[in-house]
């Protein structure tokens, strides 16, 4: 783990959001809700806890991180571009012939993707996998993932769950984004999930439920879960908000999949630049 303040990680995810919003303002096309409700988890993954380098992408020993929720890849795009895995002049270039950015994630195109995703459900089994191969090398790496709670309304997560409960995949942890929304509503309207967090426990992970927008929380739920070798696998059930820090998309399920004009673009990075609301 890194040393970096709360502080500071507190104002790379707001630069995150800013640089998200751009890319997909520009492109006028993408999913702005749950890549700004998963940017804390993804600032404290990437400028905190992975060990990565971008210099060497495919190093054999780096951290694994699958976006299972493979649609809100801007803000993955935006901590990569960040990080320096790619020009930060690729983030113009969202969903654009030959750019490294496509509408998801897409590991032959763009630099420190570790696995195409974007069908829900699959990315999980594809960690479980990751994870499976680290243990039986004898590598050090661990797996980060993160699913949407909507997702999980899949049934090949609850298989990749008990695949990764029966192989002891203590060097997986499994982020849920729960910002209770999806394409076409609210969760729990679309199809109930009941208690994620129980479920996932029930199953055989250890749990945690935390402020998915807390970044001291993030960062030390994230320590102690990867310091924490007892043969289980980790889930770290986020409860976060759709569109958060944008005051217009929170909450609100048709910015899911749409992209701000140029007057609410502009007040989503003054919103930003103000910082995030409590």
């Amino acid at each position: 783990m890194k040393e970096v303040s709360i502080a500071e990680l507190q104002a790379k995810a707001i630069e995150l959001r800013k640089t998200a919003i751009t890319m997909i303002y520009g492109a006028q096309s993408g999913h702005p809700g749950g890549s700004l409700s998963a940017a804390d988890i993804i600032t404290a993954l990437y400028f905190k806890e992975m060990n990565i380098d971008p210099q060497n992408p495919k190093w054999e020993d780096r951290d694994r991180f699958v976006l299972s929720k493979g649609h809100v890849a801007p803000i993955q795009y935006a901590a990569l571009a960040l990080r320096g895995f790619v020009p930060y002049e690729s983030v113009y270039k969202l969903r654009q012939y030959g750019s490294p950015f496509q509408g998801h994630p897409d590991m032959k195109k763009c630099p420190g993707i570790d696995i195409s995703t974007g069908s829900l459900g699959q990315g999980l089994s594809c960690a479980a996998g990751m994870a499976l191969a680290g243990k039986r090398d004898e590598k050090d790496y661990r797996v980060f993932a993160m699913v949407g709670d909507g997702e999980c309304q899949e049934g090949q997560i609850w298989e990749a769950v008990q695949t990764a409960v029966k192989y002891r995949l203590d060097n997986l942890i499994v982020f849920v984004d729960n910002n209770r929304l999806q394409i076409d509503g609210f969760c729990d309207e679309v199809m109930p999930l009941q208690d994620i967090e129980k479920k996932f426990e029930v199953f055989g992970f250890e749990t945690k439920r935390i402020n998915g927008h807390s970044m001291a929380e993030i960062v030390e739920t994230l320590d102690k879960a990867t310091k924490t070798k007892n043969g289980k696998p980790k889930c770290i059930v986020a409860d976060t908000i759709k569109g958060k820090g944008v005051s217009y998309m929170e909450n609100i399920c048709s910015w899911h999949g749409a992209a701000p004009n140029e007057k609410e673009y502009e007040q989503a990075l003054e919103e930003l630049a103000g910082g995030l609301r409590s």
